[in-house]
């Protein structure tokens, strides 16, 4: 089969740039690939964070990519289309988490000559805005089938498209960030104390991931915890600052404000006991699925896709509220129980079977030719 996957791919840093890095990878193994990303994926101004691209610094995997389609210039659209037809794809993989893409995306699935397959991070953005539902119902109009990986979203896509053709596979885990290290070594490394339990907050930071949560909710955790906040800040990082400040055990969070470049990011959860995601909104977490691959288990909130992902496979545990309180009672309840920790390590370990690359690239193919 002839694949064509149009996507971000390095140099644009993130996790859905691994995750198409990924994919690409594994479906190179059996199929003809070709990979198209962005040649400006935003415009600067619309962009919160530092930069959009790796950097030295990063050690980021290259990739073969052509940087091709500008999301701003419609002439790009076009560009990327006629490309298309020329290489004369089977099928055109592309991922959608955001409507600033219908636009682009959608005039290139229209147009590519290919039936065209859309891996759907959101449908509803975790930060909404008025023009979201129209533009998403024009983009997926135009596509011939969807991969979901939670059920928030499957429910969100037919809300928009009842007759959509779907299949539901889970989020992969992410593997190219190696093995796990020795905690003592990993918490030697960051600096921490190895007679605490350490509790870890990764990712960028964004309003709706509820930092702000997590550091009311440790504000009353007992001296034997330290948290760890890794991640560059995607807007002004000066209301955590102020909860940090006004804590009376500041001295046992750290904080590493910064894009975490690849070959690091072993360490925070080789360190970890329990991961912490303190999210207002989500439909998957691609932080799960590095936690998964680390055997680090979760503390969870009962939002979007996280319920089915996280709490009914037990690789950790949900929360029932999107508060302080009630994130604080599901940590303790975690290093009080070790039933539940014994569980949550043996789901995970389970999971680690189930969610590898081969699989995924397999049903892709599989539903593709169902289309």
């Amino acid at each position: 089969m002839r694949i064509a996957i149009l996507s971000s791919f390095y140099p644009l840093r993130g996790g859905i740039s691994q995750f198409n890095s990924s994919l690409l990878e594994e479906l190179g193994k059996c199929h003809d690939t070709l990979a198209l990303s962005f040649s400006r994926q935003y415009p600067s101004l619309l962009f919160p964070g530092k930069t959009q691209y790796v950097t030295p610094q990063d050690e980021a995997r290259p990739v073969e990519a052509r940087a091709i389609l500008d999301t701003v210039n419609p002439l790009s659209w076009i560009k990327t289309a006629r490309t298309l037809r020329k290489w004369k794809p089977d099928v055109l993989v592309m991922r959608y988490w955001m409507s600033w893409f219908a636009p682009s995306l959608g005039y290139v699935a229209r147009h590519c000559g290919c039936k065209s397959v859309v891996v759907l991070d959101n449908v509803i953005p975790h930060e909404p805005h008025w023009f979201d539902r129209p533009l998403n119902r024009w983009f997926v109009k135009g596509c011939s089938g969807f991969i979901v990986m939670a059920d928030a979203v499957e429910k969100d896509l037919l809300a928009l498209r009842p007759d959509a053709r779907y299949i539901l596979r889970p989020h992969p885990l992410y593997a190219h960030f190696g093995e796990k290290l020795p905690r003592e070594k990993a918490l030697e490394a960051l600096g921490l104390d190895p007679e605490k339990k350490t509790l870890l907050f990764f990712g960028l930071i964004r309003e709706y991931k509820g930092l702000d949560i997590l550091l009311e909710a440790f504000r009353d955790l007992p001296e034997e915890y330290q948290l760890v906040v890794a991640g560059e800040p995607y807007g002004s990082f000066e209301k955590y600052q102020a909860i940090l400040d006004s804590l009376p055990g500041k001295d046992r969070v750290k904080v590493f404000p910064d894009y975490i470049r690849d070959s690091e990011v072993k360490r925070y959860f080789s360190a970890a006991d329990l991961v912490v995601l303190p999210y207002r909104s989500a439909t998957q977490s691609g932080i799960s699925s590095v936690a998964c691959h680390f055997e680090v288990p979760m503390v969870v909130t009962d939002v979007g896709g996280l319920r089915s992902t996280i709490g009914e496979r037990g690789t950790g545990i949900v929360s029932p509220e999107v508060s302080a309180p009630a994130i604080r009672k599901e940590i303790l309840r975690y290093f009080e129980e070790p039933e539940l920790r014994e569980n949550c390590r043996k789901a995970i370990l389970e999971e680690k079977k189930r969610l590898g690359w081969d699989a995924f690239a397999k049903a892709l193919t599989d539903f593709a030719n169902t289309l």
